[in-house]
């Protein structure tokens, strides 16, 4: 008797996961439930492509809508689950109950919102999805006074975006700092620069106390100043989604808590994503990261786990954000370390930074250098000691020094 693997949450993990059944041979039921009415695509495009230009969906999605009927992957979109019943090994979709010998749970990650007063006037926006994107874009256009609360990967990418389309544009953080969480002060201070250069009004250290308007938004208010807006976007994080993990007593904190194979505490349940609480062998503990790279991989060696002997997942922590055409990578665990190696050019954009810790690189920052993160990562993941010297000096190839 054929088995039914259920994956709730058509994102792009859930949509990956999918794929990677069918190419690992599985031929049981498949269904993918998702809460929007669209197949599963790719979110960095929303805040960067499918803003500035003309395209549509089409260039994120996974597959053409045709695939999933090709593979015979059951799609039940525009209705989110409800409840699951473990002990009867089903899925509440709809009003109507989905039977699983084993389930997936991609259920992904939604917006932190914003608390002050005004944050629910037309004309402010939160980006998480294709329909954010599209709402976002109707607006911005020359001239347009746009607004964006968050000095983070999609509130500066959005800002950038912006830009491209001709608005006037003001980021807001409430940090003294870019990405705080994600890199060094000294590459926040390089990106705000760049920011400024490209017309960016830049508030650090930004206190704002409402939203403001009449029936729409209008300005924003900070102590002691308005800024007008036309348009207002906020990118202050994400939470992930647990309630329907948690209301069926699973295992649940900052995110749903998975094994190295993905498995959740029901062992005919797993979980990946933004939405997994999961172990990393390098950072020494349980983490949930919010990555196209880590919802694409992990949601595929997951699948293959829940049908095949299985593999411990180890994720890369390998991220990126293009921001004004300059394009930076990360990797590694940027809070822990206590020398700073740069290696490139600063002035003309193309670098990249070592962060050290008692000799070992604990994480690695790339701006305009993509093609030297591979061979940088695998120093990274030796946990080697090297010689700062040599990693600074662009004349000794590190693909190189990785071999000695």
């Amino acid at each position: 008797m054929s088995e039914t693997i259920v994956i709730v949450g058509a994102g792009h993990a859930g949509g990956r996961a999918a794929q990677a059944l069918r190419a690992a041979g599985f031929a049981g039921r498949v269904v993918l439930v998702g809460e929007e009415k669209y197949p599963p695509y790719e979110r960095p495009p929303l805040s960067k492509e499918l803003i500035v230009t003309d395209a549509g969906l089409e260039k994120a999605r996974l597959h053409d809508p045709a695939w999933y009927e090709q593979n015979k992957i059951e799609l039940k979109l525009g209705a989110p689950a409800e409840s699951i019943d473990r002990a009867g090994k089903r899925v509440k979709v709809g009003g109507d109950w989905i039977a699983y010998d084993k389930l997936m749970l991609t259920t992904g990650a939604r917006v932190r919102k914003l608390p002050v007063p005004g944050a629910e006037l037309s004309g402010v926006f939160y980006l998480r999805d294709f329909n954010d994107t599209q709402a976002i874009r109707a607006r911005l256009a020359p001239g347009v006074r746009a607004v964006v609360i968050g000095g983070g990967f999609i509130g500066l990418e959005t800002a950038a975006s912006a830009v491209k389309r001709g608005a006037t544009v003001t980021v807001l953080e409430a940090a003294d700092r870019l990405m705080g969480r994600a890199v060094a002060p000294e590459i926040g201070a390089w990106f705000a620069e760049l920011h400024r250069k490209k017309g960016v009004d830049l508030r650090l250290g930004a206190r704002i106390k409402a939203i403001e308007g009449e029936g729409k938004v209008e300005r924003v208010a900070l102590e002691g100043e308005t800024i007008p807006a036309d348009i207002v976007v906020i990118g202050i994080g994400i939470v992930p989604n647990v309630e329907l993990a948690a209301a069926a007593g699973l295992e649940v904190g900052n995110g749903i808590a998975v094994d190295e194979f993905g498995r959740t505490s029901d062992p005919a349940i797993w979980a990946a994503g933004d939405c997994a609480l999961q172990p990393n062998a390098f950072l020494g503990r349980k983490v949930r990261l919010e990555s196209y790279q880590n919802a694409q991989d992990q949601a595929m060696a997951v699948a293959r786990n829940m049908i095949g002997e299985p593999k411990p997942y180890e994720d890369s922590l390998w991220v990126w954000s293009d921001q004004h055409d300059v394009n930076l990578q990360m990797t590694g665990a940027p809070e822990g370390y206590d020398q700073l190696v740069w290696r490139g050019d600063r002035a003309a954009g193309a670098f990249m930074v070592f962060y050290m810790k008692d000799g070992r690189i604990v994480a690695i920052n790339t701006v305009n250098m993509g093609r030297e993160m591979k061979p940088a990562q695998r120093l990274m993941q030796s946990k080697k000691s090297f010689d700062p010297a040599q990693l600074a000096d662009p004349n000794v190839r590190l693909l190189k020094l990785g071999k000695e």
